[in-house]
């Protein structure tokens, strides 16, 4: 199994990238990581304003996947999420987040990890769900920072894409250039204060090019749903093309029409919120397996 060290970094994902490794289709990859801070800070006592801001969520790789050709679809089946610290950092600071209007300083925490268990201000245990912050392709255009999500994927921060979910990315350039970083111990949706528990790590993927088979991307797929993924300058905007593409994914897949997809899609379906604090917001639809087998509806 090829195995990407967390010195092969890019901090934007760009057609531009040199590859730091050729795979063939169906092949594992292992992708060491550092946090979103670049690994500057390994205490509170760390000096918010001397950080490093132009080296934010890197991203390890790229990896160019082989016979993956623009128009093809890049599957990404994540296989394992290791994380490598004993402790996450998390930063707050005037002008970032939700609140940041209200902050007068900045401050730096980090939170113990242990027994799978986050041990959080006032003495709230958390459950750890490592997932994947920063995960995408080139686009097919100018260089999009890793720290920016959009249609290819990267900082979409949605806490479903962890161990078990399988994601579909478009390819926009040959080889497809996938890249991964920005893990989190765990993260709510919205990631309002403007971090998850953010930490180093190992995640194990398959990348399999699919061809013929176009799909509204980003998409993902877990055993409990199929996710639409959409990236956008507003909350409002990024909603619509979420529950657009998730309709006409099940208009077009099945033979019910774009009337009924969308009244379907409003009683047993879920708009969620991934994220509110990057340079564009993110959401996903979700449609139950319950729903999609019925009509039997699959990303595959």
């Amino acid at each position: 199994m090829e195995k990407i060290l967390r010195t092969q970094v890019i901090y934007a994902m760009s057609r531009h990238n040199l590859p730091v490794a050729h795979v063939p289709s169906g092949s594992d990859v292992c992708f060491e990581t550092c946090d979103c801070f670049s690994d500057q800070i390994t205490s509170e006592q760390a000096v918010f304003n001397e950080l490093d801001w132009k080296h934010i969520n890197p991203a390890t790789g790229p990896i160019f996947v082989e016979n993956a050709q623009p128009g093809d679809v890049l599957r990404v089946e994540i296989k394992s999420i290791i994380l490598h610290s004993q402790q996450a950092v998390m930063v707050t600071a005037p002008g970032l987040g939700v609140i940041g209007d209200e902050l007068v300083q900045p401050q730096i925490r980090t939170v113990p990890i242990e027994d799978g268990y986050a041990h959080l201000p006032g003495g709230v245990r958390w459950p750890l769900k490592p997932m994947i912050g920063v995960i995408g392709v080139a686009p097919s255009g100018d260089e999009i920072s890793c720290g920016t999500p959009d249609a290819h994927g990267g900082n979409m921060d949605c806490k479903i894409i962890t161990e078990g979910c399988t994601l579909w990315l478009p390819v926009n350039v040959e080889g497809a250039l996938f890249a991964l970083g920005d893990l989190h111990a765990a993260m709510g949706d919205g990631e309002v204060s403007v971090c998850g528990l953010e930490v180093p790590g190992e995640v194990v993927v398959n990348l399999s090019v699919i061809k013929g088979h176009p799909l509204p991307t980003p998409m993902m797929s877990t055993a409990d749903a199929l996710y639409t993924l959409a990236s956008a300058a507003t909350l409002d905007e990024a909603a619509q093309i979420a529950t657009r593409n998730m309709a006409h994914f099940v208009a077009e897949h099945t033979p019910i029409s774009l009337a009924d997809a969308i009244n379907l899609l409003s009683i047993t379906g879920d708009l969620q919120i991934c994220q509110v604090v990057d340079p564009l917001k993110t959401c996903r639809f979700a449609l139950p397996r319950a729903v999609a087998n019925q009509l039997k509806l699959t990303l595959e």
